[in-house]
């Protein structure tokens, strides 16, 4: 098979393989090199392929074992948190520091017929986080057989083990996992207005109307600080020391991310006529409230297609 065929045969399958490894990894630094090695071991073995399972479940195979191997190395790129203020003391240990989002545009979504959970709530910031609290096995284990609709038989196949034991992880992964998820009630009209009333109280930088926005247990988290703020009189305080500080100005563009609302906050240069870059804000709703935001630094914003200034 020539390099061009190779090429034509997996391009279908690379942003779902991105996707894939990027629930297992939680980074999608991370899901691209996974993706990269799993192209260059399929071209290497593709005389082991001999189509006794469909090419899709081949790739799938090897992207899986990929990300475990690298899970077992133990060799995360260090995240460098940065300077915050002064802030109070959190409620907990936050999310996992290599957490990143993923940008709507780059989702690929195919689950099979058995998939347990609907395509927006695999790729949520709850669910991806909830994965990184499981072991690298039963991960993987969930993410094949309630994402993509994998049998159990087939999952056995690609981790080189049992059905039995294929059964057992699940069981465990989907008690940790559904214990961490929250009940959303999707209302694309409900996030439509929620999202113009954000975006107006962030650039009036409008601490109170946004602090209007929030259900009374809002969770905030900053990865990769590691720190997870609960209610709105925490809410309250980080926000006034993190971004509601006096004399600030932004500008904020409307993005999403692990589908959900984001926004691209952009803070005035008091040396120049500019706006540059601060924060991605990532939101998770529930109607017409605000459930969560988790804020990243200015590091994924090139993967939004998101310029560094603003005009």
């Amino acid at each position: 098979m020539t390099d061009l065929r190779f090429r034509d045969l997996v391009q279908e399958h690379s942003y779902e393989l991105q996707v894939h490894c990027y629930r297992i990894l939680g980074s999608l630094q991370d899901a691209e090199d996974a993706v990269q090695e799993t192209l260059v071991s399929a071209w290497r073995n593709l005389g082991e392929f001999r189509e006794r399972s469909s090419l899709r479940t081949w790739l799938y195979k090897i992207a899986t074992n990929r990300c475990l191997s690298m899970l077992r190395a133990e060799s995360r790129r260090p995240r460098i948190a940065p300077a915050l203020p002064d802030l109070p003391e959190p409620s907990g240990a936050g999310d996992p520091p290599w957490l990143e989002p993923y940008p709507d545009v780059l989702l690929d979504q195919r689950p099979g017929p058995h998939a347990r959970y609907e395509t927006s709530e695999a790729v949520s910031l709850a669910f991806i986080t909830a994965l990184q609290l499981l072991p690298p096995r039963q991960r993987a284990v969930l993410v094949l057989r309630d994402v993509l609709g994998y049998h159990a038989t087939e999952v056995a196949g690609m981790l080189d083990t049992t059905q039995e034991s294929v059964q057992s992880a699940l069981k465990r992964a989907r008690a940790t996992v559904d214990n961490h998820i929250p009940a959303r009630k999707p209302d694309t009209d409900a996030e439509r207005r929620l999202v113009a009333k954000l975006t107006d109280a962030l650039e009036r930088a409008d601490l109170d109307a946004l602090i209007d926005l929030l259900v009374a247990d809002v969770r905030l988290s900053m990865p990769p600080v590691m720190l997870e703020y609960r209610g709105v009189d925490a809410a309250r305080h980080v926000l006034a020391a993190v971004t509601f500080r006096p004399r600030l100005t932004y500008r904020v563009t409307a993005t999403r991310a692990n589908g959900q609302p984001a926004f691209a906050m952009y803070l005035a240069d008091p040396h120049a006529d500019v706006y540059r870059a601060y924060s991605l804000l990532v939101v998770t709703t529930d109607g017409d409230r605000v459930t969560a935001i988790t804020c990243f630094s200015t590091e994924v914003m090139a993967r939004f297609g998101l310029p560094r200034t603003h005009p």
